[in-house]
Parts: structure tokens; C-alpha cells; sequence
């Protein structure tokens, strides 16, 4: 392992030390202070150093952050426990057959989890479960403390309160980027609360009046 690759190495630490001091994001794993938080597409990859670079993708994340959209939990099983991430990055692919998408990051914890399950379920947020949003983003902790939840079709967790969801097994994934493509074949669908939905507009949540 080089210096490069370990990260900030404390001063003074003995040339023995160095080369078996962990990576960066090992350290980060082992504090579970990183978030799941698969928003949108471009906002885990680094800024380059170098200005222009850095300008061209500052600007990528300040105009896609114009286009609002609703904020999802994906959830699944894992060993019989329930896992989950929040997620924006969603979509409808097709309707015949029922297809839908969601984005993880490569660096997801969360979805490798989903991947062997081969099922998960899309919960779409009202506007009063940022909370949810919240628990569900952070890594490290109890992410279903005090949220309520029934199993769906596949037996992927359906979130309370939430104004609608797509239940789905993994129907294919394919690699774009620092992301995956991940494509589910609906199972089952319904509503949910009556409500406004949860939404992410320019790095912050947000809702909207329904419009007649």
C-alpha cells in the first residue's frame, strides 16, 4: 500500500507504522460516518484538483440540481435483517414489461446487499419523512430505529407513511461510470398516504403545492 493510497498519515508515525496505517475509507467504515445517500448522479465523485476540471464540474452539479425530483428509500433484505438507502436517482424505464431504474453508487453499501437478495422495493417519500430520508442515509447506525414497516411481495420493506412504492426483483445491472445502472422488473405497485411527496431541489429537500 502506498502513502498516496492510505490517505492523511499522522506526523511522526515510524516508517513500520506507515506502511500497515489503513486506508482512508477502511478508517471511515470502522467510524460509520459516511452516508448511503444515493441523491444525484455525480455528487459522490470527488472535485478534481486541477481549476478547470473542478469549474466543469461544479457547474455539471449546479444545473442538474435544477431538475427537482422526488426522494425514494430503496430497501431490501439482508440475512433476515432489513436494509436500506435513500435514493433519488430513480425512474420509469418501461411498461410493457414494467421496468423501473435506480442509480447506486459503486461505493453503496447498501446495494451489494440488495444484488444478493435480488429484490427491492422503492418507497416514495412524503413531504413530512425527511426524517426518514435521514436515518436512512446515515451508515454505521440502526437505520429502522423507530421506523415502522410490513414486508411487500418480495418481502422487501414497504415504509409507513410513505405516498406510494414499487416493489421489484433485479432484472439486470450494468456498469456507468462510478455508478450502476440498476433495472428492476415491477412485481407489485400501489399507493400509499395521501400527501405531497418529499423532493430534492439544489442540494436540499423541498416539496410542492399540487397542482389542478
Amino acid at each position: 500500500m502506498t502513502k498516496e493510497s492510505q490517505g492523511d498519515i499522522p506526523e511522526g508515525m515510524s516508517d513500520d507504522a506507515r506502511e500497515t496505517w489503513p486506508s482512508q475509507e477502511l478508517i471511515r467504515s470502522w467510524l460509520g460516518n459516511e452516508l448511503d445517500f444515493e441523491m444525484r448522479l455525480g455528487e459522490h465523485t470527488p472535485i478534481p484538483d486541477d481549476p478547470e476540471s473542478a469549474a466543469r464540474a461544479r457547474r455539471f452539479r449546479d444545473v442538474l440540481g435544477l431538475f427537482a425530483s422526488g426522494v425514494t428509500v430503496v430497501t431490501s433484505m439482508s440475512d433476515g435483517s432489513p436494509v436500506g438507502m435513500t435514493c433519488q436517482s430513480f425512474s420509469s424505464v418501461s411498461l410493457e414489461p414494467p421496468l423501473v431504474m435506480f442509480c447506486p453508487a459503486k461505493t453503496s453499501r447498501a446495494w451489494p446487499l440488495m444484488q444478493r437478495a435480488g429484490f427491492f422495493c422503492v418507497n416514495f417519500l412524503a413531504a413530512d419523512q425527511a426524517d426518514v430520508s435521514q436515518a436512512m442515509a446515515t451508515k454505521g447506525t440502526d437505520k429502522y430505529d423507530g421506523i415502522d414497516w410490513r414486508p411487500a411481495t418480495t418481502g422487501a420493506p414497504l415504509i409507513e407513511g410513505a405516498i406510494g412504492f414499487v416493489d421489484c426483483t433485479v432484472h439486470s445491472v450494468h456498469e456507468a461510470g462510478d455508478h450502476y445502472v440498476v433495472l428492476g422488473r415491477v412485481r407489485e405497485l400501489g399507493f400509499g398516504e395521501d400527501g405531497k411527496p418529499l423532493l430534492y431541489y439544489r442540494g436540499g429537500y423541498d416539496t410542492t403545492a399540487r397542482v389542478d
